[in-house]
């Protein structure tokens, strides 16, 4: 019996290689196939790339991923596979595929610094694709996550090769936008969200690694990469134990993980003046070439990810401006193409959320790189957005829909909202009368995360909609949730939300949670946001409170678009933790990450006619179920709609 689990084990990995080899072979009989072109940099670094072109003696244009990733070509593992794949599809359609590592990894030279590559290396890699004998001149940047957060700061070098960019989840490449301070997805809200501790621990290299000597050879890197990945093997860690580890500054080192910059980026505060000195991009850098904008509803930075194309709509030059689309999808992280005749997310259906991806991209770039007019992008809708519920593609002309008008829902209560079991209410009528709820915050007992925009924290936390009910079971928890809609709402565009807070301690979070609860009772969440009280007046300064007076805590806001049908109802949850998606408060109004012990804070949320705690919707119908408000005002979300 082994051994015919041996030979079925050989039989599927020979296969597997076969199919690897095939996939090269077929490459081979239409593209011109150069790995391993060590280009150099203005400083004598040589960044290592693998070029795939079509055979033609017609110049072509250039489609253009850099990455941090491993992108070897040899052996089975699926990155590799991928690889190929990409390069079939961009050869077919008339473009050469160039892939190249960053800065220090794998087989490029020099110094790896997340977030902090230094700008010169795109404009060196444009300038060196746009004078090779094959290429047209024009070069376009394609890639997801981390393949597409260092596009948005090269495309405000000027670079006249760059024509257009198609970066997709690209939130680790933003840094300030506007009132967002999330420095490349560290911080929401003044919080540290935790996916970079594990991420780093998986990505960063050892400054011990071995390395290969300076100046080697393209032919010895031939050969070597066939036998050689400079690949690390990182021991497997249970990040839903791992990320407990206290102080926050020592959870890489208790792994025994790599040496790298965790520990000094971990110091940082959302303004700290090296996080203007990278990579990030910012909103005093102006955008200068066409983009088509890929987001998704569950990723961990939607928000600052919709504010950033309205601030290029609003901010760059008429004809830039003008070049800008946005395509919204019910999916988790860079997740797009996974769409199904029936997209589940987490655990709920959201229904069919197919499109035609790769159709649009290639129409982008066949008109910006090949110059060649496109009908489909002449008349591309300016958003296209994905509304769950209702389970239906969108367009619009800006964002939020132009018809959207936000509509206030007041926090109420007889003063026991804690828990679904309690008589916490969401009302369109303000508050007459002088009420708060109150809850305690241990955070060694923090609030687990459940569900939600995530990425990248292994087994630790659970991407996408799950219901909240047994999590609503919690004292910590404050629940407030509407009458149930006599008319279905459409929720389109930024949410806002203002929270008065007292409390025992100097500093606390304020976490809230949007739920849309179903008849049956389940409540899957929607999007959810922190502050750290200490930010509440701006990321420049630091302000404690006072025990027993009142702050008014204006959130980050949260974003979706989902159809709230007749009969569901619209909920909140208030807290002060979400672990281990953001870090645990201390309470000690200390730095936290060097911190292991904490002091347990009793908080209260008021909501009175003085203290008029309340969330605002964006809601796209006219018409309100329930409580008939008077007529809502036009939406004005954190960023404004540009103009068109």
């Amino acid at each position: 019996m082994l051994k015919q689990i041996a030979f079925l084990l050989l039989f599927c990995l020979s296969f597997s290689l076969l199919g690897q080899q095939t996939a090269r072979e077929k490459l081979e009989e239409i593209a011109v196939i150069e790995q391993k072109v060590m280009i150099p940099m203005r400083d004598g670094i040589r960044l290592a790339t693998d070029v795939y072109r079509p055979k033609t003696k017609n110049k072509v244009p250039v489609i253009f991923s850099r990455t941090p990733y491993n992108f070897n070509s040899w052996g089975d593992g699926e990155e590799r596979t991928r690889t190929y794949q990409r390069a079939m599809q961009a050869v077919e359609k008339g473009y050469a595929y160039v892939v190249q590592n960053e800065r220090g990894r794998y087989f490029s030279e020099g110094e790896w610094d997340i977030l902090g590559v230094p700008l010169t290396d795109a404009a060196d890699a444009f300038t060196w694709l746009a004078e090779q004998n094959w290429s047209n001149g024009n070069i376009g940047l394609l890639g997801c996550s981390s393949t597409a957060e260092w596009q948005m700061a090269a495309a405000t070098l000027n670079h006249p090769a760059l024509k257009a960019i198609v970066p997709q989840g690209y939130g680790a490449g933003v840094g300030r936008i506007g009132d967002y301070y999330e420095q490349g997805n560290w911080y929401r809200g003044g919080a540290q969200q935790m996916l970079f501790t594990a991420w780093l621990y998986s990505v960063q290299h050892d400054p011990m690694r071995p390395r290969l000597p300076e100046g080697i050879e393209t032919e010895d890197l031939l050969r070597l990469q066939r036998f050689y990945d400079m690949s690390p093997e990182y021991p497997k860690v249970k990040w839903s134990d791992g990320l407990a580890t206290l102080p926050v500054q020592d959870i890489i080192k208790a792994q025994n993980g790599p040496k790298g910059i965790y520990e000094e980026m971990i110091t940082r505060k959302p303004n700290d003046p090296k996080w203007y000195e990278g990579g990030l991009y910012h909103d005093d850098m102006e955008l200068s070439v066409p983009a088509f904008w890929f987001t998704s509803w569950y990723d961990v930075s939607i928000s600052p990810n919709l504010a950033l194309f309205n601030h290029v709509r609003q901010n760059a030059a008429k004809e830039v401006r003008d070049q800008q689309h946005l395509v919204i999808a019910p999916t988790l992280h860079c997740a797009y193409t996974r769409a199904t005749d029936n997209t589940v997310v987490g655990e709920r259906s959201v229904g069919d959320a197919r499109l035609n991806y790769e159709e649009q991209i290639y129409a982008w770039f066949d008109h910006y790189l090949k110059e060649e007019p496109q009908p489909m992008v002449k008349k591309m809708p300016r958003v296209q957005y994905y509304t769950m519920g209702s389970n239906k593609w969108q367009t619009a002309d800006a964002w939020p829909p132009a018809n959207a008008e936000m509509l206030t829902y007041y926090l109420t209560s007889g003063g026991k909202a804690n828990t679904r079991n309690g008589d916490g209410k969401l009302s369109t009528t303000p508050p007459a009368k002088e009420a708060s709820d109150g809850f305690v915050y241990d955070p060694m007992n923090p609030v687990m995360s459940y569900g939600g925009n995530v990425c990248c924290t292994g087994d630790a936390v659970k991407g996408g909609a799950y219901d909240q009910q047994e999590m609503e079971l919690r004292d910590d928890i404050l629940v407030y949730t509407s009458e149930p809609l006599k008319e279905g709402m459409e929720v389109s565009g930024f949410i806002n939300s203002t929270i008065y807070l007292s409390s025992d301690v100097k500093d606390t979070d304020v976490t809230l949670k949007l739920i849309d609860v179903y008849p049956d009772g389940k409540a899957y969440n929607l999007d959810e946001t922190i502050q750290r009280v200490r930010y509440r007046e701006g990321y420049d300064k630091e302000v404690f409170m006072k025990k027993g007076e009142v702050y008014k805590v204006a959130l980050t806001p949260l974003s979706t678009s989902n159809y709230f049908a007749p009969g569901h109802r619209i909920r909140i949850e208030i807290s002060s933790s979400n672990f281990p998606r953001f870090t645990r408060n201390l309470n000690t109004g200390g730095n936290n990450y060097d911190e292991s012990e904490g002091v347990i804070a009793n908080n209260r949320i008021h909501h009175s006619k003085e203290y008029p705690s309340s969330i605002e919707l964006p809601v796209v119908p006219k018409k309100m179920a329930a409580e008939t408000p008077k007529r809502p005002r036009r939406a004005k979300p954190q960023l404004k709609n540009a103009e068109f």
